[in-house]
């Protein structure tokens, strides 16, 4: 297995899911579509990141990810932010609020043209945040790496109220849906 990303975070997540696997950073640009609904637009990017690994190893099982957070419902994406002001006006928009984390993913076999593709929705609502407790947590944690400037396991404590959903998810790859994506994979359905 393969998985088609940089980030740490899921990369630790998987090792949960499989023992044995190698990292390959996709370079497919991520699609940020209008006409597209969040749950739309992660598959779409979680399935081109895994064809761009997948065109290099068509012989190996490519797992692609993409994570997004959308407040009101898909009104308004939160990506990753390209400075620490634009972090700190993202969370000040979250707090107190309800928001979603969608990571979809895409499994790819190449050469068998094999694929599965999904998504997965966990809601988490905010503390109310002053600007000083908001200052605080960028003061402690790189947001710059993080769709909607923050990460659940990083002194998610000081922002998080509560989750409904995948905890994982809310990191950027959901363990237990993977798991059982996979346990169906190569049962072969």
């Amino acid at each position: 297995m393969i998985l088609a990303s940089a980030s740490p975070r899921r990369e630790v997540l998987l090792r949960q899911v499989v023992e044995d696997f190698k990292t390959v950073p996709s370079d497919a640009h991520e699609v940020l579509d209008g006409n597209l609904t969040a749950w739309e637009m992660v598959q779409v990017n979680a399935y081109r990141k895994a064809r761009a690994v997948a065109k290099k190893f068509p012989d190996a099982l490519v797992l692609g990810a993409d994570t997004l957070v959308y407040l009101d419902r898909e009104t308004r994406l939160f990506s990753k932010p390209a400075s620490l002001e634009e972090a700190a006006s993202m969370l000040e928009a979250l707090q107190g609020r309800v928001h979603a984390v969608i990571t979809g993913l895409c499994l790819l076999h190449l050469r068998t043209h094999r694929q599965r593709t999904f998504a997965e929705w966990t809601d988490v609502r905010f503390h109310p945040l002053n600007q000083r407790q908001i200052h605080d947590y960028l003061k402690i944690v790189n947001p710059l790496d993080k769709a909607g400037a923050y990460a659940i396991q990083e002194h998610g404590e000081r922002i998080v109220a509560e989750i409904a959903g995948s905890f994982s998810n809310v990191v950027g790859l959901p363990v237990e849906r993977l798991r059982s994506e996979l346990r169906a994979w190569y049962a072969g359905s």
